[in-house]
């Protein structure tokens, strides 16, 4: 366990950031970890109401950020409920512009003021939608981006970054809490409770699962 140090995840209530944020408590231990989320007009607002009850399960504490200002400055299916999702060019048209520049901007300016120098986001370029956003080169761009607007020693970390979802899954059931983030965590764009199970997020989810499930009865 590191106690030496505090970190900071971006959660939304979501498998990624569960799964990250549980990793964490692990890691650095109970009370050196602290959470944050953003409404920023997600149709999918149901995710917020998830990581404020799995913060309060894990007893960490956690902070939501209004920034529902993104959506005077760009549009997406994400966050228009009457907008069909469809595949647009190289991604889905629920890519948010800007969001985890902006995620990582507010969550680093929160971390500086608690004394905290990690900050963890699960973004992965393995299995995702094709979101610029998500890829390691964007990360490492911004964490040398903070460190000098900052001047402070960021260090973001992206645990899930190299995994595909089945190994996440993996991670999950290696952490001992397969069945919880089964149960507990939202994943779909839609905001049905329990998963559409046919939005792309619910589909790359239950792919995953089953893709571990199958190779896991293997053994």
């Amino acid at each position: 366990m590191n106690t030496s140090s505090k970190a900071l995840v971006i959660f939304s209530g979501g498998q990624d950031s569960t799964t990250c944020l549980i990793q964490a408590i692990k890691t650095y231990g109970q009370a050196n970890v602290e959470a944050i989320s953003f409404h920023y007009g997600q149709r999918h607002h149901i995710e917020l109401q998830q990581a404020s009850l799995i913060a309060q399960d894990f007893k960490i504490k956690h902070t939501i950020l209004d920034t529902s200002m993104i959506k005077d400055v760009t549009q997406n299916a994400l966050m228009d409920d009457q907008a069909a999702i469809i595949q647009n060019g190289a991604y889905p048209n629920t890519f948010v512009d800007g969001r985890n520049a902006l995620f990582l901007l507010l969550a680093g300016s929160y971390a500086k003021r608690q004394g905290i120098q990690d900050i963890i986001i699960g973004v992965c370029e393995t299995d995702f939608s094709g979101y610029p956003d998500c890829r390691d080169i964007f990360i490492k761009s911004m964490n040398v981006t903070m460190n000098l607007a900052m001047d402070y020693n960021f260090q973001i970390k992206t645990p899930l970054m190299y995994l595909t979802k089945a190994q996440t899954w993996q991670l999950a059931d290696k952490l001992g809490y397969l069945e919880y983030i089964k149960q507990k965590t939202h994943t779909c764009y839609l905001g049905v409770v329990g998963g559409c199970h046919e939005c792309p997020s619910c589909l790359l989810r239950d792919k995953g699962l089953q893709e571990y499930l199958a190779s896991a009865s293997s053994f």
